[in-house]
């Protein structure tokens, strides 16, 4: 059943969901170094854990891309949205004033910390609409 008060997952939402897992993962595959500086220093060794990621990114676009194994595709999206926060919180803590990367930027990397709260609910809705039996394409 959807979440009460939740906006309807629109048409399209499940595939957009997994275009986005599916350029996030291959992004952290071809280009890991992006990604080395998020992982928190207390993790270890950051390679393993960006491609580790951008695995698990890819398998959960194959999840939610397929009708079969959408609603448990989208579940573990949501789990792996909360997973990478940690990340995001590295990359606010490491921001610097005057920064050459956009991304590094004080405003950029703290604004994107809430945004991990519509992904979660966006792959929620997802697994919500499936389970409904409604569709999710």
């Amino acid at each position: 059943m959807p979440t009460p008060g939740a906006p309807p997952t629109p048409p399209g939402s499940a595939l957009a969901l997994a275009a986005l897992l599916a350029g996030a993962g291959v992004t952290h595959l071809v280009r890991p170094r992006l990604y080395e500086r998020l992982i928190p220093p207390w993790l270890g060794a950051p390679r393993p854990w960006v491609v580790g990621s951008g695995l698990a990114e890819l398998a959960c676009a194959a999840a939610v891309t397929a009708p079969r194994t959408r609603r448990a595709g989208a579940l573990a999206t949501c789990a792996l949205f909360v997973l990478v926060f940690p990340g995001n919180v590295q990359m606010a803590l490491d921001s610097r004033a005057g920064s050459r990367s956009w991304a590094r930027r004080p405003a950029v990397a703290w604004g994107r910390l809430p945004l991990q709260v519509p992904l979660v609910l966006w792959a929620w809705r997802v697994a919500q609409r499936e389970a409904s039996g409604g569709p999710a394409t």
